[in-house]
């Protein structure tokens, strides 16, 4: 690896600083040396070797919630579903005679969905891991991020010690960064599910859960009003909650049972209640949105518009592609951009929230903001992750703005080179 370089573009967007016009960053032993205006970078002296780039650098992208072993199962995500239940029924009748085969292709097809994740400018993700083949698959490509393990379809009969033990063991054996993933409160009984949190934070380890991302999971008006209080004759599970009287959403479900925190980030949140968004502010519990996956699987629209109004963490997924078109994480901000407009959205600084939401909102769900080794964010000391588009950046008093807005609305298939820890993954540039 060189000594080091300077690598300098167009338009520089730091996400914990405001864009540069021309600017610069310096990258030495995998870190960020500088970042600044360009003629600054010159001024220091620093004897490395400038590479200009005519369009946008910005830091690599950060998917905070993606299925990766599922890539080979893209015929799914092609389609439009009619509602959620249709594409779980397709969903299941592809998965399950692949597990009865035995053919077991998901670690392969896990690092084909890295690969082509790379290839859009991602750089980190937050990896849901359902099949164990699939579990190394974010260490072997030298991405960035977490690879969650995922929980599910536990009862309260059967979770018991020897099964924490096995989990905690598991999570251990996992290279890289590892975490827990309770699949959602309607696919995990009561106990394993607050017990899952603990577990968590013994191993140091974080969480991640799909959350509000059914219409079952909504707030509802239940006539049966004899168990109000779902903890009065402690529910089995949210379901049986529900058949007692319980009205409340799913999240209000989950933070009783202490799930939600700075430690946790959800995924998809497409049926959150105002009451809802205010206690995950609460808890500082971030948002993946997913809104390609939510509409090819026949589910409504998350509330972008209002998580940005009101202060919402929020980070953006691409899913799987057994439920999206493509695992470029822009095409998602980009339909973002489009439901948030359409939402009543009309801040001037829509298009830099969400290029934020891909970079560091994502890096902050996933407690990768801060610290040694930080990503999503091009700052001295932090990870020198690169990601470079190919977008036009004119000149004027608009030009931020509008090279902004060619990234957040058209950035898809346009990153043109990738660098993680100041290596380039991918491209032609340099």
């Amino acid at each position: 690896m060189e000594e080091g370089a300077i690598y300098s573009a167009a338009l520089v967007i730091p996400a914990i600083s405001p864009p540069i016009l021309d600017g610069a960053v310096a990258v030495k032993d995998g870190k960020l040396l500088f970042v600044g205006p360009r003629r600054e970078a010159r001024e220091l002296g620093l004897g490395m070797r400038e590479r200009h780039w005519p369009g946008i650098l910005a830091p690599g992208l950060v998917n905070a919630h993606a299925h990766l072993q599922y890539t080979g199962m893209e015929r799914l995500g092609k389609s439009v579903w009619p509602d959620f239940r249709a594409w779980a029924a397709a969903f299941n009748d592809m998965y399950e005679p692949i597990e009865a085969s035995g053919a077991s292709p998901w670690k392969d097809w896990a690092a084909d969905g890295a690969r082509r994740a790379a290839l859009s400018g991602t750089t980190a993700i937050a990896d849901v891991v359902t099949n164990w083949e699939a579990a190394s698959a974010l260490h072997d490509e030298g991405l960035g991020g977490i690879a969650y393990w995922e929980v599910m379809n536990e009862t309260n009969e059967e979770w018991n010690e020897s099964k924490e033990t096995e989990l905690a063991k598991r999570i251990r054996s996992i290279p890289g960064l590892a975490g827990i993933s309770p699949h959602s409160p309607y696919s995990l009984d009561r106990v394993p599910l607050s017990r899952l949190p603990g577990i968590a934070k013994n191993l140091g380890a974080r969480t991640h859960i799909h959350l509000a991302e059914s219409p079952v999971e909504r707030e509802t008006e239940d006539p049966a009003t004899e168990f109000k209080d779902w903890h009065s004759f402690k529910s089995k599970d949210f379901s049986d909650a529900r058949k007692g009287g319980y009205g409340g959403s799913s999240v209000q479900y989950v933070d009783k049972l202490g799930v939600l925190g700075p430690e946790c980030h959800i995924a998809h949140g497409v049926y959150l209640t105002a009451a809802d968004r205010e206690t995950l502010r609460k808890r500082k519990t971030a948002i993946a949105f997913c809104p390609r996956s939510n509409r090819v699987t026949g589910l409504d629209e998350p509330p972008i518009a209002s998580c940005l109004l009101e202060g919402n963490l929020i980070a953006a997924g691409t899913d799987s592609l057994s439920s999206s078109p493509t695992l470029d994480l822009m095409d998602d901000v980009a339909e973002l951009a489009i439901l948030a407009k359409k939402q009543g959205y009309s801040a001037k600084d829509l298009h830099l929230r969400l290029v934020h939401a891909a970079t560091l909102g994502g890096a902050i769900a996933l407690g990768l903001g801060s610290g040694e080794g930080r990503i999503g964010q091009l700052g001295v000391g932090a990870r020198a992750d690169l990601a470079f588009f190919d977008i036009h950046v004119g000149s004027g008093a608009n030009a931020i703005e509008d090279a902004l807005a060619e990234l957040a609305e058209g950035g898809g298939g346009k990153c043109a080179c990738s660098f993680i820890a100041g290596i380039k993954k991918f491209g032609l540039l340099f």
